[in-house]
């Protein structure tokens, strides 16, 4: 791919996304920068990742053709009116923080431009991420594609309608902590009937991970999957009744429902 790639902060998110990228071998190291702040950072990445780093983001905005918002939310604004006079209007701005829209990117422009608002995961630091993508009216289908290859260099990649994006952290941005906590609780479980802790770890993540593909792989409802482990007057059953009675769904759907007006919150900040 003949494309240069940035990164303006390069975070735990931004390093999966190199990462995955250069693993690819879309690009080569040569062609990505990253700013960050401190020296010290700026040469751990240099060693560690091999790529070109600055500590200017209008350096990497000059660079860049597909350039990468990894900054935190509350800095997206400073960090565009920073770099805003070095803007080429043909570089494919991608951005990863909930609850800013590409409308509110293009104003802060003050000018039209390409704008890729994304929502990834943590789980692509080990290339098992899921981003979920949607796009302003000057991306074009081809430029799409690109961000779509790179973005699938470190997990699955689903297009989505803007209007349903402040959803999105609920199920999947976000929604891996509820399911380390729901590893923790089944490990908690586990060593309060005797397991190793180690052991308990092991058997109830591959549990989930397991489960997860099933429902991926055989493309059948997860309320079938979960019937077919449910044998009558049997010990599963005798679980998913203690579930419901705790209103374990319930529970589920009312945290997502917190996370979706947050990030409607922060998207008013």
């Amino acid at each position: 791919m003949n494309k240069r790639i940035g990164f303006i902060g390069f975070g735990k998110m931004a390093q999966a996304m190199a990462g995955g990228i250069m693993k690819s071998g879309l690009v080569k190291n040569e062609q990505i920068m990253a700013s960050m702040r401190t020296e010290k950072t700026r040469e751990y990445v240099k060693n560690e990742f091999g790529i070109q780093v600055s500590p200017s983001n209008s350096d990497v905005c000059r660079f860049a053709d597909v350039l990468f918002l990894a900054v935190a939310p509350y800095a997206y604004f400073d960090v565009i009116e920073e770099v805003r006079s070095e803007m080429n209007p043909e570089t494919i701005i991608v951005t990863i923080a909930a609850g800013i829209t590409t409308q509110d990117v293009e104003h802060a422009f003050g000018q039209k431009v390409k704008v890729v608002r994304t929502m990834p995961n943590t789980p692509s630091l080990v290339g098992a991420g899921m981003t979920a993508v949607s796009v302003n009216d000057e991306i074009t289908d081809e430029e799409l594609t690109l961000v779509e290859k790179l973005l699938s260099s470190f997990g699955k990649v689903e297009i989505i309608e803007e209007s349903q994006m402040d959803a999105i952290p609920a199920i999947s941005g976000s929604s891996p902590a509820y399911v380390y906590m729901m590893i923790e609780a089944m490990a908690d479980g586990g060593v309060r009937q005797g397991l190793s802790r180690d052991q308990s770890y092991r058997l109830a993540a591959q549990a989930v991970l397991g489960a997860a593909q099933m429902v991926l792989e055989t493309g059948k409802h997860p309320g079938e999957l979960k019937d077919q482990v449910t044998s009558p007057g049997g010990a599963t059953i005798a679980a998913v009744s203690t579930l419901e009675q705790e209103r374990f769904r319930g529970a589920v759907m009312a945290a997502m429902e917190s996370c979706t007006r947050k990030v409607k919150e922060l998207g008013q900040k």
